[in-house]
């Protein structure tokens, strides 16, 4: 096996792991930066408006020739995702976040692939073999997802205390306090990012399939979100103070958050999602996950109860059997495949034989 091959089945997995570690990043700058008073809002707008300007170029070299026609139902589409992630998505994480903390929104994004696999089916996107093993694990990773979850939001239990923690202060902020109901209303929000999040990856599936250009439709969706969360931000946030941003973490939030969790993600989601579906890109959440909660633990001093580490483990196994599922899936796909190309090519093959007169098998070049 060269070492082309190998590159092209751990592909997917690479980048998949490459993008969970960057948005691991994001969740806990960008948790930092609201807790010290960036407006949420004017976030979204920067974010996409810098992630377009980042990508246009690219897209603008690499895809002139390719680039697909744009049609209305190309436009609609388009305005539908930009409506779905950086207006909405978007906007819900950041407040569900700072309501909370960043472990915790990161923990509760461990729902998507679940929530991404119902949605598919709904839509009629994802098929259930329910008398086969791999339907099977589908069916029960999703609802031992959705238990886990609920275990992180119904169960607090002790903090655990970490040898990197220890001497820290662990800061107790009104607003993402236990007790508090507005860590109820962050848990709400972010259940409702998860769902957009999910539709944006079943829309974004269905219109690479008639816009199959990625660094393209990644541009036209980030500058389609900026001027969206503009409109919203104009009408919720009055004056100019919120728009201000220095030299400092508001700014680097700002870039890190358009150039890798916008730009780079959009496109890298997209290349992935052509070949093995959106279930798949939403199955790495638990990854990001581990990051979050060991570097929100170490940067921000936030804490750590074995609720959340219970409901987080649950997850984790109910996930990686709806990856089991999908990659059986994945395996019979290209199995099918494969045992309806070979019949075809030998079909070719005969076609371009012919008997001459002694009964011999002749070559016949074609014209």
């Amino acid at each position: 096996m060269g070492c082309s091959e190998v590159w092209m089945k751990a592909k997917a997995y690479f980048l998949m792991i490459f993008l969970q570690v960057g948005f691991a990043g994001m969740y806990v700058i960008s948790v930092a930066s609201l807790k010290q008073g960036m407006n949420h809002f004017v976030l979204v707008v920067y974010r996409n408006a810098v992630a377009a300007a980042v990508v246009a170029p690219f897209a603008f070299w690499f895809e002139r020739k390719a680039r697909p026609k744009m049609t209305v139902s190309c436009i609609l589409k388009i305005m539908l995702l930009a409506l779905l992630e950086p207006v909405l998505d978007q906007n819900f994480y950041y407040v569900g976040a700072k309501l909370t903390s960043a472990s915790y929104s990161a923990a509760m994004f461990n729902m998507l692939p679940a929530v991404t696999f119902l949605l598919a089916i709904f839509l009629r996107m994802e098929k259930i073999m329910i008398r086969e093993r791999r339907g099977q694990a589908k069916i029960i990773g999703t609802l031992i997802t959705v238990g886990g979850a609920l275990v992180m939001i119904m169960y607090k239990g002790p903090i655990l205390g970490f040898f990197w923690a220890k001497g820290m202060n662990h800061h107790e902020d009104p607003d993402s306090a236990y007790n508090s109901a507005n860590w109820a209303k962050g848990t709400l929000l972010l259940i409702a990012c998860c769902f957009c999040w999910s539709a944006f990856f079943i829309v974004q599936s269905n219109t690479l399939r008639s816009f199959p250009a990625e660094l393209t439709l990644t541009t036209w969706i980030c500058a389609m979100g900026a001027a969206e969360s503009a409109v919203v931000t104009l009408i919720m946030s009055r004056g100019i103070k919120p728009w201000a941003i220095g030299f400092d973490l508001r700014l680097l939030t700002v870039a890190y958050s358009g150039i890798m969790c916008s730009g780079v993600a959009y496109y890298v989601q997209g290349i992935v999602m052509k070949e093995r579906g959106p279930v798949f890109v939403t199955a790495f959440n638990p990854l990001c996950m581990i990051i979050v909660a060991a570097m929100g633990s170490f940067i921000l001093a936030e804490e750590i109860t074995l609720g959340r580490v219970i409901g987080a483990l649950v997850i984790v196994v109910g996930l990686y059997m709806l990856i089991w599922g999908k990659n059986k899936d994945y395996a019979m796909e290209r199995e099918n495949k494969t045992a309806v190309e070979l019949p075809m090519q030998r079909e070719r093959k005969k076609s371009d034989l012919s008997v001459d007169s002694n009964g011999d098998e002749t070559f016949q070049a074609k014209r």
